[in-house]
């Protein structure tokens, strides 16, 4: 039965065991999904999925309205980012490391809740789908919130509600490590149900991701037809994971922009830095970015990415504000990223890209790395403004303000020079080289052999010390 009694240690047993099943299955493409409440007997007429088995998104369904219709009217949704199930396995301490474990809250509310069911492997589409299902079961909206303005909310037990605490995800160590975020994402957790705890509030929780942070490449063990496979044509590439933002006139579609990942960090006074992981915001399925007052016409760009209340930051907007001029020295015009500013709380932070963003106003703008920390393509204002304090970093950052004539960009021009730092140390390495062989050469040439030479047979030579 999919319904679990936790008895003292079982949850422990259970958490190490189901997911330690990534050395069974295939993974790619897929994100678990963990449900567990405060009632008992929630999936009393259905069984778990098999060991191996990826439900599918009409099998998630049924697992949830079950437990809506049959569990409390609270519901508690814990929506990453990303995830996947080798972060269970990598940093769960699945493997009998415990002291490592980034999830002790999460394996503790298995071990203590009367019932719960995990979920390894569920295709990702579905998963990303959980919000908007959870919605129409309960027939309710949402509430996006943070666990300090959870205390202040008074929870009515029979009515319906829908409490969406995001949490980010970070497979880059320029900020911390994901071990590092996952456990601070437990400690959430732990702080949200000890809350309900301490108001005795019934709920059923769940913890899912909008996408998987890991994609695994699915390999086939059959070995039908294996000569011919090596003679079919290569793969096709996989297409972009998400379309780029576009924003569109009156007339058109003139503003692009895409990004694997756009991760933003603000340090402030006297407590730990907040990060801010906006690539599921802004692109893909769940995007909940709006692009209200942004403007453009031939000499000037602005696009605005307002996020709404993020991370308890209010009207937190990210603006793009791109100029176009004409240069007599190419004759022609070219379009520059003169500002990226960060607008929240009423404050506003102010990078400068002029300098180093720049391209021909047919072209996009492609670079593999923004940032504005290590070699920086972006620049505070002056030391007293406020993007002192923020540290931003765009992966395979591509913009197009002007000329756009459809949803795909133009020809990219990239910000990789031709003389790369390697580049240049090879050339003044080959000169180097050449100069200590050209010094050699010249001092052979200046040997002078003796010109005189003693004859044993004949007079022996006297040389003069006059000489």
């Amino acid at each position: 039965m999919a319904d679990v009694k936790m008895q003292s240690g079982a949850g422990m047993t259970l958490f190490s065991i189901v997911f330690t099943m990534f050395a069974l299955g295939q993974c790619s493409d897929q994100v678990p999904v963990v449900i567990w409440s405060s009632e008992s007997s929630l999936w009393q007429s259905q069984d778990a999925p098999a060991l191996g088995h990826v439900v599918s998104g009409s099998q998630l369904v049924t697992y949830l309205s079950s437990a809506i219709s049959n569990g409390p009217r609270i519901v508690l949704l814990f929506l990453q980012d990303k995830l996947s199930l080798d972060d269970f396995t990598m940093y769960g301490g699945a493997f009998g490391n415990k002291q490592d474990n980034a999830f002790p809250n999460l394996e503790a509310a298995l071990e203590m809740a009367p019932s719960s069911l995990v979920l390894p492997s569920v295709d990702w589409h579905a998963s990303s789908a959980v919000p908007a299902l959870l919605q129409e079961k309960l027939e309710t909206s949402p509430v996006y919130l943070e666990p300090s303005t959870l205390r202040q909310l008074r929870l009515n037990h029979s009515i319906s509600s829908l409490l969406v605490l995001r949490l980010p995800y970070t497979t880059s160590t320029q900020f911390m490590s994901p071990k590092e975020m996952l456990s601070g994402n437990d400690e959430v957790i732990g702080e949200v149900l000890s809350i309900l705890k301490s108001q005795a509030i019934p709920y059923t929780a769940v913890f899912t991701a909008l996408r998987p942070s890991r994609v695994i490449r699915e390999v086939s063990l059959a070995v039908e037809n294996l000569g011919r496979s090596l003679l079919q044509a290569p793969p096709k590439p996989a297409a972009a994971p998400h379309p780029p933002v576009m924003y569109n006139n009156s007339v058109g579609p003139c503003i692009l922009l895409w990004a694997e990942n756009l991760t933003m960090s603000h340090v402030r006074s006297g407590g730990a830095p907040v990060l801010f992981e906006l690539t599921s915001r802004t692109f893909g399925p769940g995007a909940s970015v709006s692009l209200t007052d942004s403007v453009c016409n031939r000499t000037h760009s602005r696009l605005v990415l307002n996020y709404g209340d993020v991370e308890g930051y209010k009207d937190f907007k990210v603006i793009f504000v791109m100029n176009s001029r004409r240069y007599p020295v190419s004759a022609q015009h070219w379009f520059t990223l003169d500002n990226v500013e960060i607008e929240y709380n009423g404050l506003k932070a102010r990078f400068n890209g002029s300098r180093h963003i720049y391209a021909p106003q047919n072209y996009s703008f492609h670079c593999q790395s923004v940032t504005s920390f290590r070699n920086p393509l972006l620049v505070p204002f002056s030391s007293s403004d406020n993007a002192t304090n923020w540290r931003v970093s765009f992966t395979e950052f591509q913009i197009q303000g002007f000329n756009v004539t459809g949803p795909s960009f133009s020809y990219a021009s990239d910000c990789a020079g031709f003389f790369t730092p390697g580049i240049w140390m090879g050339l003044l390495s080959t000169l180097l080289m050449v100069l200590i062989l050209t010094y050699g050469l010249h001092m052979l040439m200046q040997l002078k052999t003796m010109d005189r030479f003693d004859d044993p047979k004949g007079a022996s030579i006297s040389v003069p010390q006059t000489e």
